[in-house]
């Protein structure tokens, strides 16, 4: 089949309730086949960027942090939303200095990929920092309580291995960077 025969057709669209990091956006769609017409949810947002941070030594500056959704704390690559106005690489650095006080290095753009296409309308952009030092206190918002760690390549590989990391954004980084 085309990309134009798999395709459904937007009848109208109407804003849903507005969350925290949401827009929520309720579609009307048209099946491509049958011709039924049915609600789908879509959570709109600006883009996100997640990066592997790695010091002059090759450790990787890793997050822990809780997160409501799984209601523990998960082991993650840095990352966070990208601020309107703000392209990508700039909102890298910043959320890398916010949430773990590492700037500087050199970066190179990894890719791109989509969160979850069945409900979300944005890119998660991947970034490589090497050679990025601490160099000032982290500054989190009052919606953050995050934990810089330090891993040499061998523990990140053990912990994407054990399962420790299944944040899967951050996966997605990591496989950029390590095999």
């Amino acid at each position: 089949m085309t990309d134009d025969e798999l395709s459904w057709r937007r009848l109208s669209s109407r804003a849903g309730q507005d969350l925290p990091l949401f827009d929520v956006r309720l579609d009307e769609m048209e099946h491509p086949q049958s011709g039924d017409v049915l609600s789908r949810l879509v959570l709109s947002s600006v883009d996100w960027v997640n990066m592997v941070a790695l010091t002059e030594s090759g450790e990787s500056v890793m997050v822990r942090q809780y997160r409501f959704g799984v209601s523990y704390p998960t082991l993650e690559t840095p990352g966070g939303m990208v601020d309107p106005g703000e392209d990508s690489l700039t909102a890298a650095r910043r959320e890398l200095a916010e949430e773990t006080g590492y700037t500087g290095g050199t970066w190179r753009y990894l890719g791109a990929v989509e969160p979850n296409p069945a409900i979300h309308d944005h890119l998660c952009h991947h970034w490589l920092g090497e050679g990025v030092a601490l160099t000032r206190p982290q500054e989190t918002s009052g919606g953050e309580h995050i934990e810089v760690t330090l891993l040499s390549e061998t523990a990140v590989r053990m912990a994407v291995q054990d399962g420790t990391i299944r944040h899967a954004l951050a996966l997605s980084a990591l496989s950029r960077v390590f095999d």
